[in-house]
């Protein structure tokens, strides 16, 4: 977990590149060593790179003709969000030219006759929420960072209300990509449905920019609900909140919101965000409707099966103060975390497993952290099966990391056995490459073939997700 130094050597061609991008982008260029640092890292444990010059782009044309000097001078190009991705899907670990894409932050249509939107991929989140008040409809994907619409769909993002909307794979119909020559593509259309050749929408959707550059996102919106209410409960064991919550999807309750806290991550948001709940196992819900009879009957369900789950206490939060304040804990997580241990760093794992082995897999894993020599609470979007525990690291102790890097195969190797996958809403990056081959097998040659065939001078955002070598195959391919 070491940083990288600010300084490095640079290519004869990153400076020819450089020159032709201060001839396109003039000031919004910037080698400045302050800059390259921001660009070098997202919110991870892993080692930060520097990119040898940041742009900033205003417009397809300009990320076009980016790539164009790109291909020229033969230097990597890596997509910049808003930085808070945890996987080193941000760091240039080949060098190369950082695409900063906030000044691409413009809404271009609202539409909300087709519940649908097109963005420019630079729109934060709220950002765009707060251009859609007063339509009717929202967008409901909320990874808990206000990250841009590009990052998330480069990283097939989700969040709390995944398990009643869907991810951004459920929730992107459209895309403007910049490929690696420079050649911009337009995929899917603003139709519903569409069974016209491949789905090369969902080709990009979490290719983590290693495919080409997206500059535009056309996305499904969502009614706002009619009536909304929350709910929490405590449990004594972890095992009986995770098997309420397995029941209550089992059951078909259309929840819009399950999560879980330990008792170690209720321990930590009670310090942090100054709240009183038991320092037990709890599981938070909300409920969306169009009606408060209809919410309030799933709430009545929900209430009988984690009685039946032995909870200790069911609270009801009906006003929007009552909620704001729920949530707000809720995405404070990442901050009372960071609190219990002053100047650590968080490594954390993002295991999704089938819900029918989810309490199984969570018993199993607190299991493995008991004797661990840092903190490690658990969260969880229990209702799809996932949850991280966030590993609390003593940045300056490479012992830790070791020991955090074993239990962490320990665990995802748990999660593939049991039919789950390694990264349900971070993505692979640089940090999970090496799980692939397990998790995919001979798939991944055919990624790999991909790869090739859309960059084969491994150009985009190089190092992570795949290489263009096919794993897998015949000989010339190795």
């Amino acid at each position: 977990m070491a940083t990288t130094k600010l300084t490095s050597p640079i290519s004869e061609r990153m400076e020819q590149a450089i020159v032709a991008l201060q001839s396109l982008l003039d000031r919004r260029v910037s080698t400045a060593e302050s800059v390259r640092e921001h660009h070098s890292h997202g919110e991870s444990y892993h080692t930060p790179a520097l990119p040898d010059a940041v742009c900033f782009p205003q417009s397809t044309e300009e990320v076009c003709a980016i790539l164009k000097i790109s291909a020229k001078y033969q230097v990597p190009v890596i997509p910049f969000g808003a930085g808070t991705s945890m996987e080193a899907q941000v760091n240039a670990i080949h060098g190369g030219i950082t695409i900063d894409m906030r000044e691409m932050n413009k809404i271009l249509h609202i539409s909300p006759e087709d519940l649908q939107v097109t963005v420019q991929a630079g729109v934060p989140r709220k950002q765009l929420n707060k251009a859609l008040e007063n339509t009717g409809f929202t967008f409901f994907i909320d990874p808990g960072a206000d990250a841009t619409i590009g990052g998330m769909t480069s990283t097939r993002a989700s969040g709390t209300t995944a398990v009643r909307y869907g991810t951004m794979r459920e929730n992107v119909l459209a895309l403007t990509v910049v490929l690696a020559d420079g050649s911009v593509i337009h995929t899917g259309s603003r139709a519903r449905k569409s069974a016209a050749g491949y789905d090369l929408t969902h080709l990009f959707v979490g290719a983590e920019g290693t495919l080409g550059v997206i500059t535009e996102v056309t996305l499904r919106l969502h009614p706002l609900p009619e009536a909304v209410a929350a709910a929490s409960a405590t449990f004594a064991t972890i095992r009986d909140a995770v098997e309420a919550a397995i029941e209550t999807i089992q059951l078909g309750v259309p929840v819009a919101r399950i999560e879980l806290m330990d008792e170690a991550q209720i321990d930590a948001c009670n310090r942090y965000s100054k709240t009183n709940y038991p320092v037990a196992p709890l599981l938070f819900f909300e409920f969306h409707g169009d009606t408060l009879r209809g919410v309030n009957e799933q709430a009545e369900t929900v209430k009988k099966i984690v009685e039946e789950h032995h909870s200790s206490g069911f609270q009801w939060f009906t006003t929007p103060e009552e909620r704001e304040t729920l949530w707000k804990m809720r995405h404070e997580a990442y901050f009372a975390n960071l609190a219990m241990r002053p100047g650590g760093k968080m490594f954390t794992t993002d295991i999704c497993v089938p819900i029918s082995r989810l309490a199984d897999c969570i018993v199993e894993s607190k299991k493995d952290l008991a004797s661990a020599s840092f903190p490690a609470p658990i969260v969880g979007h229990v209702g799809d099966g996932n949850f991280h525990m966030s590993y609390m690291l003593d940045p300056l102790n490479p012992a830790e990391h070791a020991e955090a890097l074993r239990l962490e195969e320990k665990i995802i190797r748990r999660a593939l056995e049991m039919g789950g996958t390694s990264t349900g809403e971070h993505g692979i990056g640089a940090g999970r490459k090496k799980y692939l081959p397990v998790e995919h097998g001979a798939a991944l040659g055919v990624m790999s073939a991909i790869k090739r065939a859309l960059d084969p001078d491994n150009r985009m955002n190089p190092g992570k997700m795949v290489e263009p070598q096919a794993l897998f195959g015949n000989s010339e391919s190795q």
